[in-house]
């Protein structure tokens, strides 16, 4: 901490053990932080300039991408700077700001996510239904709701955070997530209960809802041999996403939790 400026300052301890290969873990995160920014914007790109494309099933796909290219952004830069840094450092306001951001974007691909399986039951569950319902306006009101909620919701967490006295400097890991709440002094009752409304509020409910509408169109699917080709064609990709973010979700949760002395969010 410097106290003549009264900045604190929080140095990551999880790249000790890959500070001999930095280089080539520099080049690696790299490439793919570079492969995730183009490879989403350019499909993102193909859907507006197609107005073929200007569906609500591809706009939230869209929505989607842009979203992973924002929170890419909210850790890779920082990353790959610590990479070719000497000293793994970040300001206590950039750790939180980068603590609000990561899990702001969780939250929203979870949303994103939850609307997408809205959308494909209407289509296939309610199919003559699906205009009247998948306006303009309501794909517009998701959309915004997608990233503000979650952002409203976490914003209270990081600002409660950033009012609570730290008594360490060292954070374990490479990024700052859930494991900035082992530098307070004291636990939180209030961070403890409110992280866990966060908790099932992001991802909990969210999938709940979304398994639910998979099974309901898996129902209608079974009932109808018409649509259930058409099912598996646009709800299988979905399927494969969710399963995939829920494991690396759960698994920062899981890592998170494994450390002593910490609360979650």
């Amino acid at each position: 901490m410097d106290y003549r400026l009264n900045v604190t300052y929080i140095t990551f301890d999880g790249h000790v053990k890959v500070h001999k290969y930095r280089y080539l873990y520099f080049v690696i995160m790299f490439t793919v932080y570079m492969l995730i920014i183009s490879s989403n914007v350019t499909i993102v790109c193909i859907i507006m300039i197609h107005k073929n494309l200007h569906e609500p099933m591809f706009i939230f796909i869209a929505a989607l991408l842009i979203n992973s290219v924002l929170f890419s952004t909210a850790i890779y830069p920082k990353l790959l700077i610590d990479f070719l840094s000497e000293k793994q450092i970040i300001s206590y306001p950039a750790c939180l700001l980068q603590w609000f951001s990561y899990y702001w974007f969780v939250g929203s691909d979870f949303f994103l996510l939850s609307i997408m399986a809205y959308d494909r039951y209407v289509s296939i569950c309610n199919p003559l239904k699906y205009t009247t319902i998948m306006q303009k306006t309501t794909v517009n009101i998701f959309l915004i709701s997608a990233w503000i909620l979650p952002a409203c919701l976490f914003s209270v967490t990081v600002l409660i955070s950033a009012k609570r006295e730290i008594c360490t400097f060292h954070l374990k890991g490479i990024l700052c997530n859930s494991t900035v709440l082992t530098l307070h002094c004291v636990r939180s009752r209030t961070l403890n209960i409110y992280g866990l409304l966060n908790f099932v509020t992001f991802i909990i409910i969210p999938v709940l809802f979304i398994l639910f509408t998979y099974v309901r169109i898996l129902v209608v699917s079974y009932r109808c041999r018409g649509v259930r080709r058409r099912a598996a064609q646009t709800c299988l990709p979905h399927l494969l996403v969710l399963i995939n973010f829920s494991c690396l979700s759960a698994y920062d949760i899981l890592l998170a939790r494994l450390e002593p002395d910490f609360q979650t969010w």
